[in-house]
């Protein structure tokens, strides 16, 4: 085997806790990228259930590929949005009746923060909170235990609650270097013949390759 086919739900037979997530997914309002997975002791199969929460709305969650998410990290969606505009959050709404005949419509004017969008090659540490419309860079790193209420930045360390700026892994041209390269959308081929530059090599190394698959037409 040349490199794990992005189809097999459990890409290491001998750990039923790792499980790539693309041929789990159902939701329509889910997308995710090859090889992303998903690793969980208590069992990777139900991300979709347990991970995706407050699903309600039309806002979806995209995630790209190569991403490596811990046990416990959860994708918080749009619908666990209550109305803050006045004296109470308590969402009375939901509960029906008349409760819903006089709120219905201040629910349905409140502003949708958005798609969450994952970028490639991020990594989730243990039990990561993601909130509604968050939008993740390339190559970032968040912290085990962040809760991210912002927008992470590409090649970006975050960590802390709400999470904040640990470091920039790169510089900024070098970040620039990789976008460009972007070697998650090299044909698997390629990605499999250069794994030990992309796990050590430098930025300019992986430009060299993506340079010289655009030369070559690939």
């Amino acid at each position: 085997m040349l490199s794990p086919d992005p189809n097999t739900v459990h890409p290491l037979p001998a750990h039923d806790r790792v499980a790539f997530l693309r041929p789990l997914i159902t939701s329509p309002k889910i997308v995710v990228g090859d090889y992303t997975y998903y690793d969980d002791p208590d069992g990777p199969t139900g991300f979709e259930q347990h991970n995706v929460l407050y699903a309600y709305g039309p806002e979806r969650l995209i995630i790209g590929k190569y991403c490596a998410i811990a046990a416990g990290t959860r994708f918080l969606m749009a619908g666990a949005e209550h109305p803050t505009m006045g004296v109470s959050a308590f969402p009375f709404t939901m509960f029906g009746g008349r409760w819903t005949e006089q709120t219905l419509d201040i629910v349905t004017a409140m502003p949708s923060r958005g798609d969450t969008v994952v970028g490639n090659d991020v990594w989730f540490g243990h039990r990561v909170t993601v909130m509604p419309g968050v939008r993740i860079g390339d190559g970032a790193i968040i912290a085990a235990g962040a809760v991210v209420t912002g927008d992470v930045a590409p090649y970006t360390i975050v960590g802390g609650n709400p999470a904040r700026l640990i470091r920039q892994r790169f510089a900024d041209d070098d970040i620039e270097r990789l976008l460009r390269a972007a070697w998650w959308d090299w044909p698997v081929e390629l990605v499999t013949e250069h794994t030990r530059t992309i796990m050590a090599g430098t930025p300019a190394e992986i430009e060299s390759i993506g340079n010289r698959r655009v030369g070559n037409g690939s």
